[in-house]
């Protein structure tokens, strides 16, 4: 299991309050500082069973630059928003928990969080 976290969030202090209360066996990915390849925001893309634009915090400072609340939300325009993830990682939505099943959780709740847990292989 692989938590995405920004130091700085009080959703990813949580989370990992909820982790270590469980005893889970997790890596914390500093996700700003070690940032993902666009490949690898693909796969955890997959593993959600979402897409870039519903991980994409439009709401950043950035997301209001690029002007990402006007791009197209379909498979043509799939690579420009990974791209984007992954030129400026502030724009993922955090905690992102890739479960043991292989799945993912975007885990902004404690229900989130255990449901991550939950997911055994």
């Amino acid at each position: 299991m692989e938590i995405w976290i920004n130091p700085a969030c009080s959703k990813c202090r949580s989370a990992l309050t909820l982790l270590d209360a469980e005893g889970a066996d997790y890596t914390v990915r500093r996700y700003l500082e070690d940032v993902p390849s666009e490949d690898e925001i693909r796969e955890v893309l997959d593993r959600l069973g979402l897409e870039p634009w519903d991980i994409t915090r439009t709401q950043e400072a950035v997301a209001k630059e690029l002007g990402v609340k006007d791009w197209a939300r379909d498979e043509a325009s799939r690579d420009r928003w990974v791209k984007a993830l992954a030129e400026h990682p502030k724009l993922i939505q955090r905690p992102i928990i890739t479960a043991q099943d292989g799945t993912a959780v975007v885990g902004r709740t404690d229900e989130a969080v255990q449901d991550a847990l939950s997911r055994k292989s």
